[in-house]
């Protein structure tokens, strides 16, 4: 209450042209925190196919930059952190349903699973041997059901 009372003598007692700003500034903050709310379930929520992005599609550009980050924290000789397991992946919605309903599917993604939990156990001495399994994990998976991804995923090899 007693911030509407200063706010409406501040109106009153300000110039046309100072209550012009005061609207400008205050609609401009709430566009910006409008514009930066995060909406999207998935971190990396852009669009590249023009018909539109599967969940799955989106869900593998964060496991992607996950492992990136992994990588260049290898790179650094820091222990990498595995952010998530991803369970979605069994339930996100796939571009080719008929293909994650596979029983070789589902076994694919247990192995990428098992392979992070590999690189969250493993020593100092063990990570780089442990991120090449999860590395090879998407590409075995990659080679069998859905190779357009596979340039990107070399990206992840570590030299």
């Amino acid at each position: 209450m007693l911030l509407a009372t200063h706010f409406r003598i501040f109106i009153s007692s300000t110039n046309t042209c100072m209550r012009t700003v005061f609207f400008f500034l205050f609609t401009l903050i709430l566009f910006l925190g409008y514009a930066c709310e995060d909406n999207g379930k998935y971190r990396g929520e852009w669009a590249i196919n023009p018909n539109g992005d599967s969940e799955l599609a989106l869900l593998m550009r964060d496991m992607y930059d996950d492992a990136m980050d992994m990588k260049i924290k290898l790179e650094q000789g820091r222990k990498p952190k595995v952010y998530s397991f991803y369970d979605e992946m069994y339930t996100a919605q796939a571009t080719e349903p008929d293909k994650v309903a596979r029983e070789d599917y589902t076994i694919f993604s247990k192995a990428y699973q098992m392979s992070l939990e590999a690189i969250q156990r493993a020593r100092i001495g063990e990570m780089h041997a442990a991120y090449k399994g999860m590395v090879q994990s998407c590409m075995n998976c990659h080679n069998a059901m859905c190779p357009g991804p596979i340039d990107k995923i070399e990206y992840l090899v570590l030299d």
